[in-house]
Formats: structure tokens, C-alpha cells, sequence
């Protein structure tokens, strides 16, 4: 869509419209879009001036002297009480009527806007449920009336004239500055009561995308009170001191700013209010991290600040260096993970149990280092410390150099170099302005990579070990000998040493920059300045680092800014038609826009772009993962199973490139772009500590959007600029980042093992004639195949014996199962297999074989002695022979194989020729028949054009032959003799027994493999068996046409091919029915390698060939569960057939497992948390959820369309999100 795509569209804006008044005045509803009673509006203006009314009696009480202070606070506190009571009351009494009885509307109109209302007098219960909707639950009726009593009194102390005139000095003489102050607070006092106890309305600072347990109401009376409990502070400390008098002056004129405040979403709700200042309390003030939940946020804020407790009442400054050294140590390690090792499962990604040993050899060093020079160098304080003498040190170097002087030069000499080979490590130096002339070009294999960045890694070694191991150790030298520690009976200073302790082990690159700045203030003469040099290291230590945050805050805040601006008119795309007057705007305000970034630089609040144009606002502080929930919320679909595997080889590969530096400094907060052909994997960085760096990484869509593939493109661009080096004329540019600007900043190149997708086009190959006529052979082949296969599956999943125990084994019970006699030929005997599946055996009995039935036909090679006629209703007991492990129990008369069926007919003994008239293949179900009536005795003789039912035992000639026999029911189907009798010249019978050598070879270790292959090659009946079986699922799925046209054989492999005479049968056998279709997907498989590779040139190739695929390959559907099951298992090759439907042409898919080269690149951080500050307001105040809304359109160097992808939902929509990753890093 173009660049003049509507913010809102027209029902959007009369929404918004009606909203933002009722957001600026706290909830009452003055615009409604509808006609309403005067009535209405009356009571909502009424209950806003309420407040101001009540507090304006106590106001007159004490300017008539009739109360004092406290006592006209309490009156009007009182009479707010009673009117909060009174409309709770009243709208939980309407509420109940209202339950009970619903008023019917007098005319239903679906055009109607949805909060119309139907009013009918100015106390009907539907007028008082829209003015006062009432609480959801009593215990908020309770409380937010008893603070709106304790609000309108403290308002009415707080803004008394006699106060106002007091505060700022002037006495009787100021009327024309209280008069304003003094009108325009109580309006804001009257907006935060009528949004407490009346109505509440939707604030633009939303964080939660609902409000469950009723917060909202108490935003903006909260804030109030804050204002309010300086002024407190300051009566109470008697007006002496004066930082309190200033802060009361400077927050009484903001007092009256609160109302524009709340409407533009510079206040946070309190639930991230709170968030947030934990977060910067535990990074700046504790020398924590920012953390990957709330949970683990509020736990380690808690257990910092009990260190902190404790460092402050040690009376001994040794014992507060061992002590805070080693809770330093441990509050910087993820501690959960030990409680994974004690669950027996190995942390993610980590050393398991060897980190223990390993962790303790380290803090043993750092507590030996720390106490041994705290004791040698601070005995003699003239000597050892930064006083007097050491000032001169540092002033005019004469004499020996102290020793935290000789520690500040080495701590230069660390960063320095530890910063030159972090930023040898990535693919762009200087900020990504410059390429790095030592990473390598054009790589296109991971060996290759490997390879050219050997000495990359061995710098990156060398920097990690300076940086975990010397870098802490030194750090903490530099603590350990500072003057500092003689003073520790300062709170400032307990938080101090407790801070810098901690940060030297939960960030030593951030510490290291803090310090080496410290030291190099002091070689400038910063210790000439008193309150400097006063504040001590530790203080020191604690405002550089928030002088450093800021500072980079601010960089990256402009950056952003300037991108949207600039943007904004050169690409021709986003060029709006109000963008000129919008750039001169932002030129001739320039100290405005400055002033906005500076605000949200110092807030740690998001850069909030409007509707992402160039209108800047400060949205409102929150935590730096942006979203209140926990991380790993996506929006599955079937291609998250992609991400899913990806995920897990991916940790493994950030772990090496964020310990050697290659993603820079990798902070919490920041995120990173990663890309691999289709696929582009947003990674976030939620918490960072010794050693370790939790990661949250998400999937998005590959089904690729317009706006979606723009932006892709653009990310490919800037990777090869990069990774490339594409060649630029002119020496001077050729290190020159070709798309230095973009928010995308290459990092790095990642060796990951990853599914590689290809897809061809199938045309000249499914449709060649020469291809297709020999797919029919191949298919035999291969189902004969497999179904040899499944018979030794089956064997080996139910028999626990050794191979070589089996081969014997089967043999002795084939030979003894050949010659047993039941010792009553009457009843019918049945052996049941425990455990495993019941298998037809073969069986020699004399009494079991019937004759020849002329009216049958068969095939001229079938044994003539099988009942063709099948089983007959049993009117004799049975007899059950019960096979477990251990032997065999008889639960009746007569000796029977182990694992058969066998039935013995009522009229085994007798001639066929004597029997009755029976019906057949139909095993008395009349499947197929012709209606009959019941009342008739005799059904007339027919004669029969299908093959028997065989379900009546074998016999097989070898004693081996039972192990590759099929089950019974598989040898049913109702199909015409003719067809398989035109088909069985079409049996591969040399493939049959060769495919007998090699299994008998493979399944059973010891043995005479060549008499066992023989006897089972020459059994007829042995291949008999299976010649009917797979004829039978050729004719039976439709595979036996002489010539495959491509849409049939496409469906064939889809399992959705036309009706045959056999299908239903073969449908009834699921299991017979998946291995046909895996045979035939198999035999097209077979079909695209020969056309590709060449034609199989020998049966033992052919073998090869199968058994690859049976072990490294899944051949099926995209959309079989089973595919995305491969994947997961990871499974080396996946095939799949498609067509498709633009093309009109059929085409392959494979995806092979194989390593490969991720590209990775850092994002701009702040760009980011601006696009979803605007994002969340967008959506859950203005509700713009237009999937073509301008906010979302595609913007190639802001990157638009992925960051709102990558947002949390409901918000976002990722297809794949994981929960919080550890990884290792150390």
C-alpha cells in the first residue's frame, strides 16, 4: 500500500475520538456518539466537581480560623468517605436488580453503536451502571473508598492557600499566581478522584493487556499521594531542610501538569513502575543485572538488598571485603541451575558438575587476593591510602606510585586491549561504520569458516581469559586498597562496596570501563575537586556508571530519531504528504526534540515515535524486556517445528561467539537479527551475569507477507555488504558499511546445524514416460521390501533373545511345531502370543487340509490344501495355549505352534462335495452380496471370480519360514483372479530371495546362513504368500496401471487415489495400508534419484539405496504429524512431494541436515523498544489492529514489519518463541 495509508481509519478515529477526552478528565464519558439525556451528563459533571466541593468547605473552615490544618483535611476526608460510600453502595444495589431483571431494548438494532445505551429516567439502574459502573470485587470497594476519603483530605492540607503562599515565599501578596495553582491542582485532585470511585478510564500508558484485579483506578491517585508525601516530609523535618523546600516548589508547578502527563503516557502504570525501579535499582545501585522474569527480578532485588543490610552493620572493612567478594560472586551466578543438577539433568548448555569444583577454586583465589592486601597495604594508612600523600601521587608523581595507582594503570592496560580484540572479533568495527579487514570473505562452507577464523577464536581465548579471570581478580585489588573501606559505617558506602564487589563479577567488560574512567578522572585532577574526591571510589563508581547508561541511551535514542526523520523523505516509500511540514517542524523545534530524547535518555524510558512518523513523545518508564509477561509465548503454527530445531543448535553456537565478543558488548536489553535462507530468528538478550547470558529466541512467519519480504531483502543486502565484501571503486571506500544507518549492524557468522530446504520442479521428471514406466517394478520391489523388513522388525521388537539364540530357536519350534498332533481333533485350538502380535504360523497337519474346489478359482501356483471357505461359527469349546517368555501355558486340551491361529472346521473330516451351500470370503458377514431373504434355508451356489480368503495356517517346507510370515487378516481381499493372475509374472521373485540372503544375514548373528537361505528361497508356499499380499495392495491402491500419468501417481502418494476394488480392504488394515503407501512413496523417491543420479545398476545397490532410506530419510507429506516429528528428532533428509498450483507444475521438497552458516546481526536496541512502546499504545489505547495500518507497512532500514513480529503477544506474532535459554559463557 502507499506512503498515505491512514493513520486510523474512519471508525478508529471516531473511537479514539470519543476516548481521549474521557483519558484527559479521568472517565467521564462527554462525547458518546450518540443522542443522551441531559441528565446523564449533569451527574457525570457533578461527581467530578464533588471533590473540589468537599474540600473547598474544609478550605473555608480554615481560612475562617474555625479549623486548623490537620482538622479541615479530616472534615473534607470524611465527607469524601461518605459520598464513596454512598454511589458504591448504590451501583452494588443496581447491580443486583439489574441481574435479576434485564430490560428488553424497545427496538434491536445491529447497526447500533456498541455502548449505546437506552436510558429512561436519571435514577433507572442502566443510568446509574453507566455513571458508576461499581467495583468487581468488595475488597476494592473498601479500599478505593477509604483512599479516596484519605486523597481528598490530604489534597485539601496539601493545597491550602496559607500553605502555597508559605512555600514560595510570599506571604498575603501572591494571589495571582494561588489563585491558578490553587484552581488548576484541585482539578487534577478531581480528575484522579472521579477516576478512583466513579468511572475509570483507559490511560494511554497501558502495560497490561488486561486489568484483572482493578489497578488502573488507583494510577493516578498513587501519584498524587506521591507529590502529596514530600510535602509531608517537609513539615515534618520543619522547613529546614532545603533540597525538600525546593523539590515541594518544583513539584507543586508539576502538580498541575499531572492531567497532560497522564494523557500523553509519560507516567508509568504502577505495575511497571514498580518493575522498572527495581530493575534500576538492582543494575545501578546493587551492581545486578536486569533479569530474565518477575520472579527471579523481585527474588534477586530482595536478596541484594539484604547484602547490602548486612555489608552495613559488619564491624570489620576485612570482613565486609570477604563478605561482599563472595555474596558478590554468588548473586552473580544463575543459582537455578543448581537445582537442575540436583533434579540429575544437565543444565543447559553448561559444565554440569565440574562448574562446582571449578567456581570454588576461583572464589577461593578472589578471597585469598582480596584479604591478603587488604591486611599488607592498609595497616599504614600514610602509606596505602588515597589521602593526602596519595593525592600528590596522583598530582605530581613524585616518589613511588601507590599501589591502587599502579592497579589503575593496569586495569587501562586490560580495557584497552580487551576492547581492541572484542572489536577484532565482529564483522564491523567503529560502531559498524567500518568493515573489519581480517574477517573472512565469502565464505560459503562452515569448514571453510572454521578455518579462516582460527586466529579470530585464539584472540577471542586470550580475551576471555583476561576478562573472566585476570580482569576480576585486578578489579578486585583495586577495591581491596581504596581509603574508602575505613569509612564503611555510611550507608552510601555499604551500598557502594556492596555494588562495586558485585559488578566485577556480574559484568567485569562494564566494570572494567567504570573503573578505567574513574582512574583516569583522578589522572586528570578530578581529585582536586572536593565533593568529587569526598563521594569516595565506590560513590564515584556508582554516578559514572549512570553518567555511562544515559550517555549511551542518549546516542542510540538520537540515532533512532535522525533514522525516522531522515527516512521519513528519502525513501520514497515512506514519504507522506505532511512529511516536509513535519521535517520543518522538527528543525525550527530542534531544542524540543533534543529535550524529549535527553528525558527519555534520563528516564530509561523508550523513545516513543507516534504511529512511527516523526513525532517523538517519551513514553513511559517500564523493564527492559518491554512486556509484562514471561518470555516463550508465540503463536505456534506447522513451520514453528523448523524453529523449534534450530533453536536447540543455535544456543549451542551462541555460547563460543558471545564469550569471544563477537556480538560486541551483548547487554540485557539487547536483541539480534539472525538469518538463514527463509528463516529469521530475533534473539534478545533478558539477563547477563558471571559466566552465563539467558537468551530468549523467536521464529517468525515464514509464509512471507509483501511487507515481509521487502524487509527480508533488505536484511540479505546488508549481510552481503558485509560478509561479502562486494568490491566498491576506490581504495578509501572500500571498508566503508555500505548500509552503515540501517538498524540492522552485522555481527557475525554463525556454523550451525540446520535443515537446508530445497525445492525443484519436478517437470521432465514425473511426467517422462521412460521414469514412469519403471516406477510399477520399483514399487514391488520396494513393498516386497519392506514388508520383509516389518517381519524382522516384528521379530527382533518381541523377542528378547540374542540374534544367534533367535535363528535356533525358531528352527527348533518350526520343526517340532510341524509334527505336533492336537490330542483332540475335535475342538479348535488357539495359541495366543503375549505381548506381541498375533502371526499366522505354518502348520503340516493332515486333518486340516481340505480339497480342491472346482468352483474356485486361484492361481495355478497356490497349494490346493488351504479351507478356502474360512472359519465357521465355533459350536465346540475352544482351546488356548498362552506363550510368555518363560515358556508356554496350556489353558486347554491339545498341542498347538506358539503364536498361531489355528481354527479346525466342524467339517474337517468330511468331503467338499458333501457340505452345504456357504458363502464366500464373506466369513458369514454377507459383505457384498446381494440382499437375501431370511426366512429362505438355501442360498443358491455361486460361482466365484475372487480370490479365497487364506486365513487358514500355511505350509511352509522350512522351518524358518514363520518369521516372515504375514498375519492372516492381510490375506483376505475380495479382488478378481484375472488381474492378479495378469499381474503375477510382474512379481520380482530374484528380488525376493535376495532380499532373504541379506536379512537372514543381518537379523541373526550365528547360524548356517546358506542352508536357512536356501530352504526359505525354495519354500513355495513362503513366496507364494507374499506374491498374493503384494499383488493384492498393487491392485488394491491403485498402483497396477500400466502407465502412471502424473496426477495419479501425485495422488497415489498423497494416500488419496482413486476407488479401487480393493481399497476399502486395504483401508481396514491400517498397518498393511501405511506400509503400502510408504512402499509406493518410497518407489517415487526412487523415481527422482534415478532420473537425477542415474538408474540403479544391481540389486545389492538397490538394497543400499532402500536401507538409506529407511534410516536417514522421512518420505511423506509436509503435512503429516510425523514430518514435523523427523524434525524434531532430527532426522538427516526429508522428501515431499507438492504441486504447485501457480505454476501448475509438481515439485520436491528436501530438507537436508547438514551445517551451515548463520548470519547474525545487532539491532538498534532503542530503535527497537520505541517501535513497541508505539506498538503497545497503538493497540491497546487506540486499538488500531488494521492489519494495513501505516505503522506496520514494510521499512527497509528501520526494519518495521519484523520488530512488530517479534513483539510478545497478542501484540506480536511469532510463530515460535522459547522459554528463557542458559547458556554457559564462561
Amino acid at each position: 500500500m502507499g506512503p498515505d495509508v491512514p493513520l486510523l481509519n474512519d471508525y478508529k478515529q471516531e473511537f479514539f475520538w470519543k476516548r481521549f477526552p474521557q483519558t484527559i478528565l479521568g472517565g467521564p464519558r462527554l462525547k458518546l456518539g450518540y443522542c443522551a439525556p441531559p441528565y446523564i451528563y449533569v451527574h457525570q459533571l457533578v461527581l467530578f466537581l464533588t471533590p473540589w466541593l468537599l474540600g473547598g468547605i474544609g478550605t473555608l473552615l480554615y481560612q475562617l480560623r474555625v479549623l486548623d490544618e490537620a482538622c479541615a483535611g479530616v472534615v473534607s476526608g470524611v465527607f469524601m468517605l461518605g459520598v464513596g460510600a454512598t454511589l458504591q453502595g448504590l451501583a452494588r444495589c443496581m447491580a443486583r436488580r439489574t441481574g435479576l431483571v434485564q430490560r428488553l431494548p424497545a427496538a434491536s438494532n445491529i447497526l447500533a453503536d456498541e455502548e449505546e445505551v437506552e436510558f429512561t429516567h436519571c435514577v433507572a439502574p442502566e443510568t446509574v451502571r453507566f455513571v458508576v459502573p461499581g467495583k468487581r470485587f468488595v475488597g476494592n470497594v473498601v479500599l478505593h473508598t477509604f483512599l479516596a476519603g484519605a486523597l481528598c483530605g490530604l489534597s485539601t492540607w496539601y493545597l491550602l492557600p496559607d500553605r502555597l503562599n508559605s512555600l514560595y515565599g510570599h506571604p498575603g501578596a501572591g494571589l495571582g499566581a494561588v489563585v491558578p495553582l490553587f484552581a488548576l491542582s484541585w482539578v487534577t485532585v478531581c480528575i484522579g478522584e472521579y477516576s478512583l470511585i466513579v468511572n475509570t478510564a483507559t490511560e494511554t500508558a497501558t502495560f497490561q493487556p488486561q486489568d484483572t484485579y482493578e489497578i488502573t483506578p488507583l494510577n493516578r491517585p498513587l501519584y498524587i499521594l506521591a507529590f502529596i508525601a514530600v510535602d509531608l516530609a517537609l513539615s515534618f523535618s520543619g522547613s529546614g531542610v532545603m533540597e525538600l523546600q525546593v523539590a515541594a516548589q518544583v513539584l507543586h508547578v508539576l502538580f498541575v501538569a499531572l492531567p497532560v502527563l497522564w494523557a500523553l503516557g509519560m507516567l508509568s502504570p504502577l505495575d511497571a513502575l514498580l518493575l522498572w525501579a527495581m530493575e534500576q535499582t538492582l543494575v545501578h545501585g546493587l551492581g545486578g543485572s536486569a533479569m530474565s522474569t518477575n520472579i527471579r527480578l523481585l527474588v534477586m532485588f530482595l536478596s541484594s538488598v539484604c547484602v547490602a543490610i548486612c555489608s552495613f552493620f559488619i564491624p570489620s572493612s576485612l570482613g565486609v571485603v570477604l563478605f561482599t567478594v563472595a555474596m558478590g560472586y554468588l548473586l552473580s551466578q544463575d543459582l537455578t541451575q543448581l537445582l537442575v543438577l540436583l533434579k540429575g539433568t544437565s543444565p543447559t548448555l553448561g559444565l554440569g558438575w565440574w562448574g562446582l569444583p571449578l567456581s570454588l577454586l576461583l572464589i577461593i583465589g578472589a578471597l585469598t587476593e582480596a584479604g591478603l592486601l587488604h591486611q599488607l597495604y592498609l595497616i599504614d594508612r600514610g602509606n596505602l591510602t588515597l589521602g593526602v600523600n596519595s593525592v600528590e601521587h596522583w598530582e605530581s608523581f613524585v616518589g613511588p606510585p601507590s599501589p591502587q595507582e599502579v592497579i589503575g594503570w593496569l586495569l587501562i592496560a586490560l580495557f584497552l586491549i580487551t576492547h581492541l580484540l572484542r572489536e577484532l572479533q565482529g564483522a564491523c568495527v567503529l560502531g559498524g561504520a567500518m568493515l573489519n579487514p581480517l574477517y573472512p570473505k565469502r565464505v560459503m562452507t562452515a569448514q571453510a569458516f572454521r578455518r579462516k577464523t582460527r586466529g579470530l577464536r585464539v584472540g577471542g581465548i586470550i580475551r576471555r581469559i583476561l576478562l573472566n579471570l585476570v580482569s576480576p581478580l585486578a578489579m578486585i585489588a583495586f577495591l581491596s586498597v581504596d581509603e574508602s573501606l575505613e569509612k564503611l559505617h555510611t550507608a552510601s558506602l555499604a551500598i557502594g562496596f556492596t555494588r562495586a564487589f558485585r559488578m566485577v563479577w556480574q559484568s567485569s567488560e562494564a566494570a572494567l570501563l567504570q573503573m578505567v574512567l574513574v582512574v583516569i578522572i583522578r589522572l586528570a585532577g578530578g581529585h582536586r575537586v572536593a565533593r568529587w574526591h569526598e563521594l569516595g571510589t565506590t560513590v564515584q563508581l556508582i554516578l559514572v556508571s549512570l553518567v555511562v547508561n544515559r550517555v549511551s541511551q542518549f546516542v542510540c535514542k538520537l540515532s533512532f530519531a535522525l533514522t525516522v526523520l531522515i527516512t521519513s523523505w528519502t525513501e520514497s516509500k515512506q514519504r507522506r504528504q505532511s512529511a516536509g511540514t513535519l521535517l520543518a517542524l522538527n528543525a525550527a523545534l530542534c531544542p524540543l526534540l533534543l529535550a524529549v530524547v535527553a528525558l527519555s535518555a534520563l528516564l530509561s524510558a523508550p523513545l516513543l515515535p507516534l504511529f512511527t512518523l516523526p513525532v517523538f513523545l517519551v513514553g513511559f518508564p517500564r523493564p527492559l524486556r518491554s512486556w509484562p509477561g514471561t518470555p516463550g509465548t508465540a503463536c505456534p503454527c506447522p513451520d514453528s517445528v523448523y524453529y523449534q530445531q534450530l533453536c536447540k543448535r543455535l544456543a549451542s553456537a551462541l555460547r563460543p561467539a558471545l564469550a569471544n565478543g563477537a556480538f560486541g558488548s551483548c547487554t540485557p536489553g539487547s536483541h539480534y537479527l539472525g538469518r538463514f535462507q527463509g528463516r529469521l530468528l530475533w534473539i534478545s538478550v533478558l539477563e547477563r551475569g558471571y559466566g552465563y547470558c539467558t537468551v530468549n529466541i523467536k521464529g517468525l512467519e515464514l509464509q512471507e507477507t509483501s511487507c515481509h519480504t521487502v524487509e527480508a531483502r533488505r536484511v540479505d543486502e546488508v549481510f552481503e555488504g558485509a560478509f561479502d565484501h562486494v568490491e566498491r571503486p576506490g581504495q578509501c571506500f572500500r571498508l566503508l558499511n555500505p548500509h552503515w544507518g540501517n538498524a540492522l549492524t552485522p555481527c557475525s557468522m554463525l556454523p550451525v546445524r540446520v535443515y537446508s530446504d530445497a525445492q525443484n520442479v519436478l517437470t521432465g521428471i514425473i511426467d517422462s514416460p521412460d521414469h514412469l514406466r519403471q516406477l510399477n517394478s520399483d514399487f514391488l520391489k520396494t513393498l516386497v521390501w519392506i514388508l520383509l523388513r516389518y517381519c524382522v522388525q516384528e521379530l527382533t521388537r518381541g523377542a528378547p533373545q540374542t540374534k544367534g539364540q533367535s535363528l535356533q530357536t525358531s528352527g527348533r519350534k518350526s520343526q517340532s511345531s510341524q509334527h505336533a498332533v492336537p490330542s483332540e481333533p475335535d475342538p479348535a485350538v488357539v495359541t495366543v502370543a503375549m505381548g506381541s502380535q498375533v502371526r499366522p504360523e505354518s502348520s503340516s497337519s493332515c486333518h486340516l487340509r481340505g480339497q480342491d474346489s472346482s468352483s474356485l478359482s486361484s492361481f495355478a501356483e497356490w497349494s490346493d490344501e488351504d479351507d478356502l471357505f474360512g472359519p465357521v461359527t465355533m459350536r465346540r469349546p475352544m482351546r488356548m495355549m498362552v506363550r510368555t517368555d518363560e515358556g508356554q501355558t496350556e489353558l486347554g486340551l491339545g498341542v498347538s505352534l506358539p503364536g498361531s491361529v489355528e481354527i479346525h472346521s466342524l467339517y474337517e473330516s468330511m468331503a467338499l462335495s458333501s457340505l452345504p451351500t456357504l458363502r464366500p470370503l464373506g466369513l458369514g458377514l454377507g459383505l457384498g452380496l446381494p440382499i437375501v431373504d431370511k426366512g429362505k434355508d438355501k442360498i443358491p451356489a455361486r460361482t466365484s471370480t475372487t480370490v479365497p480368503s487364506n486365513s487358514q495356517p500355511l505350509h511352509f517346507t522350512s522351518p524358518h519360514s514363520e518369521l516372515f510370515s504375514l498375519p492372516s487378516e492381510w490375506r483376505t481381499a475380495q479382488l478378481a483372479s484375472s488381474k492378479l493372475q495378469v499381474l503375477r509374472p510382474c512379481f520380482p521373485e530374484a528380488w525376493f530371495c535376495f532380499c532373504l540372503s541379506q536379512l537372514v544375514v543381518e537379523t541373526f548373528g550365528e547360524g548356517e546362513f546358506e542352508q536357512v537361505t536356501l530352504g526359505l528361497q525354495e519354500d513355495r508356499a513362503l513366496r507364494d504368500l507374499y506374491t498374493q499380499v503384494v499383488l493384492s495392495c498393487c491392485v488394491a491402491l491403485g498402483a497396477d496401471a500400466q502407465m502412471f500419468s502424473p496426477n495419479l501417481l501425485f495422488r497415489l502418494y498423497c494416500g488419496d487415489g482413486p476407488w479401487t476394488e480393493g481399497l476399502e480392504w486395504l483401508r481396514a488394515n491400517k498397518e498393511l495400508h501405511q506400509l503400502t503407501l510408504r512402499a509406493f512413496r518410497y518407489s517415487v523417491k526412487l523415481l527422482v534419484d534415478q532420473a537425477s543420479l542415474g538408474p540403479v545398476e544391481s540389486l545389492d545397490e538397490l538394497y543400499t539405496t532402500l536401507q538409506d532410506y529407511h534410516n536417514n530419510w522421512f518420505i511423506g507429506l509436509v503435512t503429516d504429524h510425523s514430518w514435523q516429528d523427523s524434525v524434531v528428532q532430527e532426522k538427516p533428509f526429508l522428501f515431499s512431494l507438492g504441486h504447485d498450483l501457480t505454476m501448475g507444475a509438481y515439485t520436491s521438497r528436501v530438507l537436508s541436515l547438514q551445517e551451515n552458516l548463520v548470519q547474525v546481526g545487532v539491532l538498534n536496541e532503542e530503535g527497537v523498544r520505541g517501535q513497541w512502546a508505539n506498538l503497545s499504545w497503538e493497540l491497546l489505547y487506540a486499538t488500531n489492529d488494521d492489519e494495513e495500518r501505516y505503522s506496520i507497512q514494510a521499512h527497509p532500514v528501520m526494519l518495521r514489519n519484523l520488530t512488530v513480529q517479534a513483539a510478545d503477544p497478542p501484540l506480536g506474532y511469532p510463530i515460535y518463541s522459547s522459554p528463557p535459554i542458559h547458556l554457559r559463557c564462561l
